[in-house]
């Protein structure tokens, strides 16, 4: 066998690692019943719920605690998921910017003693660019 077919061989045994093993860390939206099935079943990696924070009858948030006096690296909030199950989380970071102005939030984490505890979160915020009916 010549060299330059092994190396070919190599190169495509080597793409096919990495495309098996970005396969294993994607993740799928998960409600928070399905997420604390998860962690009961003993699973401990990190899933994505997606929600949206808890607002009162005007539209204010509910339950938006950051202390950073107290405690610079946790962010406490409710959420409110796709199944309508509100559930308290716990952000290890400090508040991100513009939460309140969030439409959609997916937190990335896992349970810990029967409360989600966020490593990261993404916002979908809403578009500055809305479109607009010209009149004539």
């Amino acid at each position: 066998m010549k060299t330059s077919h092994i190396i070919i061989l190599v190169v495509i045994a080597i793409a096919a690692a990495i495309i098996v093993s970005t396969f294993d860390n994607a993740s799928t939206y998960v409600t928070f019943s399905e997420a604390e099935k998860l962690a009961l079943d003993g699973d401990d990696d990190d899933i994505h719920v997606v929600g949206e924070l808890t607002k009162d009858e005007f539209g204010n948030i509910v339950g938006l605690e950051y202390e950073p006096t107290t405690d610079p690296n946790k962010t406490y909030f409710n959420l409110i998921d796709d199944s309508l199950r509100v559930e308290r989380v716990v952000l290890l970071k400090p508040k991100p910017q513009d939460i309140e102005k969030s439409e959609k939030i997916v937190v990335i984490g896992s349970y810990k003693d029967k409360i989600f505890v966020a490593k990261d979160i993404l916002m979908k915020c809403p578009s500055k660019y809305n479109e607009t009916q010209i009149k004539e």
